[in-house]
């Protein structure tokens, strides 16, 4: 479907189940740690600049917020999970919400997770990538730093991210680089063919 990507607005910021919109349009889902660089992904799949909020500190994200892109398709941003400085009460509440958007199979039609192509996933990423398998809804991991990486390092790291979270091989992991551009229309590809 073609999308205009200038077209898109934040909708809301859902802090509890009532707040998901629930009106049939696709909804494309962002999971990652609190400093992968999940705002910088989006904002450069949309091509804009300060679009999906990149804080300074990490953990920004406290509710989880739609973007609407031209009227079709939401992106949907979850919290980051793992490296926040925020009470165990808060991240507690940051799950209960997570686990509830993912405890409803008619939300999610496209699952985005985000992880750092320089390191080894982490256990947080597992567990996120197990919340993506259970749904038996599609999903990509997008392995985001890839500038930092130097090209003999590319596709080992690829291999061990592929490893570590146990994915199945028409699980595509793309190799990503929010600076610089790097596998941003194989990702523009997959999601707004949905």
């Amino acid at each position: 479907m073609p999308l205009n990507l200038n077209n898109a607005e934040f909708i809301r910021s859902a802090a509890r189940p009532e707040d998901f919109p629930r009106d049939t349009l696709p909804q494309v889902v962002f999971a990652g740690r609190s400093n992968v660089g999940k705002s910088s992904v989006i904002n450069k799949l949309l091509n804009r600049k300060n679009f999906a909020r990149v804080g300074a500190a990490p953990g920004k994200t406290t509710h989880i917020n739609y973007f609407l892109i031209d009227r079709k398709l939401y992106l949907v941003d979850l919290p980051g999970y793992g490296y926040a400085k925020v009470s165990q009460a808060e991240k507690a509440r940051w799950g209960r919400l997570i686990e509830s958007w993912f405890a409803d199979p008619a939300l999610m039609t496209l699952g985005v997770l985000i992880v750092d192509a320089r390191h080894k996933p982490t256990a947080d990423d597992c567990t996120m990538a197990e919340c993506f398998k259970r749904s038996g809804r599609p999903y990509v991991v997008v392995a985001n730093k890839l500038d930092k990486l130097k090209k003999s390092e590319i596709e080992p790291n690829m291999a061990r991210i592929r490893e570590t979270l146990e994915l199945t091989e028409d699980v595509k992991v793309i190799p990503f680089s929010a600076e610089k551009g790097d596998g941003r229309q194989q990702l523009a590809d997959i999601i707004f063919e949905q």
